[in-house]
């Protein structure tokens, strides 16, 4: 951002996450147990069986609000569903809190970007796992 880097991870998860107006602490502890215990990782068999904390990994979470972009009418996509600033500032920082609590006696780091900047998020992605989470 603005040429500094204000978060990086080795080996992990990118967690591009948006929130909407009705989402609740209750949505975003969920959320983050769900992150936080996803075994995506390969174990010794090559299956994927390990979490984060079973290979020391991280997370890099980065606000992305065009998450709830809806482009199935027109050629411009509406953001209507997205929550407004007022509303995901502090579902955001909440987010970020669960995770650093939760991730804290596992020792998995949580980085993040700066909400609502313009930022260039670099990923070297690691095999072919993109998942969408949602409740």
């Amino acid at each position: 951002m603005d040429g500094r880097v204000t978060g990086k991870v080795g080996k992990g998860f990118l967690v591009l996450v948006g929130f909407t107006a009705a989402d609740t602490e209750e949505r975003l502890a969920w959320m983050a147990d769900k992150i936080l215990g996803l075994r995506l990782f390969g174990d010794g068999a090559g299956k994927m069986n390990l979490a984060l904390a079973d290979v020391g990994g991280a997370l890099l979470v980065v606000s992305q609000f065009t998450l709830y972009g809806d482009s199935s009418k027109g050629r411009r996509p509406s953001f209507i569903d997205a929550a407004p600033p007022e509303v995901a500032i502090p579902l955001y920082e909440r987010f970020v809190a669960l995770l650093r609590e939760r991730g804290a006696e596992s020792g998995t780091l949580v980085a993040t970007g700066e909400f609502g900047a313009m930022m260039e998020v670099e990923l070297v992605n690691d095999g072919p796992v993109t998942l969408i989470l949602e409740r």
